[in-house]
């Protein structure tokens, strides 16, 4: 469904990741794969379901991606979607010294190619290890994020805008619905920051995200006809001004390359991979609540919150645990992602 990285198992010591606490990585492609097959059938999530071979991801499915590309095509995926002095110029970011050590004893960081060669970006392709090939045409510059609705003081913000909000580094737990997992450091702006230079007003609840829509650059976007186009998730106002969301600018002490979501991506990290929006162009305070892109697609599995929750299943997977990408090893859910400290106080009934 929804989104992110995994891949081949090529050390990279490089960088300083590698030496941090070791997470967990995940898995497969099938089941959207074949949803979008099906809802172009006309059939339902019965068909669905009876037609998957899987009711549940597992490590063989994790290291099916693996090795799908060659030495020479490191470069490629690396690549950093802007290359500006300026951009360049603002990595590596200072460290948030809150977001160092991530929940759940976690001993090192994904191994920076298998978060980039391992992506959910159905605007290319529902094939994760391909995504990077794809992207590669998609323009990233210039571009601008309009803000406006429910505030005071509407703007438009540029690439160099967004680059002039001091930028921190976080390592973050990443958890997709699929049921895979990766723990990446990434780059960015808290996105309350940016919320509080537009000035909400009281009468703003909701916060909406419209992502950019390119079927000349974004392939899945001509491929799949049947999604409604272009991308948009939303979250609450509270959810939004929370200390953890980012407005993500780089991964892994550079600028974010296209497959990840070049120039610019959302990260709530206690909620499944999919309410990260890649691309956004368009930022919207509402007073009423917003649909979501999945959760208009097939609400019976992709709830409008969708906070990470390993006691409420996936129709057609448990979601009590989670496979890393890199390795295969599988380990425990956590509630929120294991950020419950900061926003379980969002979710009690008054």
């Amino acid at each position: 469904m929804p989104m992110e990285p995994y891949m081949a198992n090529i050390k990279n010591n490089n960088f300083i990741w590698n030496q941090l606490p070791k997470l967990d990585p995940t898995p497969p492609d099938v089941f959207f794969n074949r949803r979008a097959f099906i809802k172009a059938l006309g059939l339902g999530s019965i068909a669905l379901a009876a037609t998957s071979p899987f009711a549940f991801p597992t490590r063989a499915q994790a290291q099916m991606g693996r090795a799908r590309y060659t030495k020479a095509d490191i470069p490629t995926i690396e690549r950093p979607g802007l290359n500006s002095d300026f951009v360049l110029s603002k990595y590596p970011a200072k460290r948030n010294p809150d977001f160092i050590q991530m929940p759940g004893n976690v001993k090192r960081l994904t191994p920076k190619l298998d978060a980039l060669a391992y992506n959910n970006y159905y605007e290319f392709t529902t094939t994760k290890t391909d995504v990077w090939k794809l992207a590669q045409d998609f323009d990233p510059d210039p571009w601008s994020i309009e803000i406006t609705g429910e505030c005071h003081k509407p703007r438009t913000l540029s690439i160099d805008d967004i680059y002039n909000f001091p930028l921190e580094q976080r390592n973050y737990r990443f958890r997709c619905v699929e049921a895979w997992a990766m723990d990446v450091p990434w780059t960015g702006v808290p996105f309350h920051k940016v919320l509080e230079s537009v000035e909400p007003t009281s009468n703003a609840k909701y916060v909406k995200f419209t992502c950019v829509e390119r079927p000349k650059q974004m392939p899945g976007q001509v491929s799949m006809p049947w999604y409604k186009w272009p991308y948009f998730e939303a979250w609450r106002i509270d959810e939004a001004m929370n200390p953890l969301p980012l407005l993500v600018t780089g991964i892994y002490d550079q600028p974010i390359p296209r497959q990840n979501g070049s120039p610019f991506r959302m990260i709530i990290p206690w909620k499944y991979g999919y309410k990260g929006p890649k691309c956004p162009v368009k930022i919207e305070l509402l007073k009423e609540r917003p649909e979501t892109f999945w959760h208009a697609e097939v609400p019976d599995e992709y709830s409008w919150l969708s906070n990470i929750n390993p006691a409420v299943p996936h129709p057609r997977w448990s979601q009590a645990s989670e496979v890393l990408i890199d390795d295969g090893k599988r380990r425990q859910t956590l509630l929120y992602g294991g950020y419950g400290d900061y926003v379980a106080k969002l979710y009690k009934k008054s």
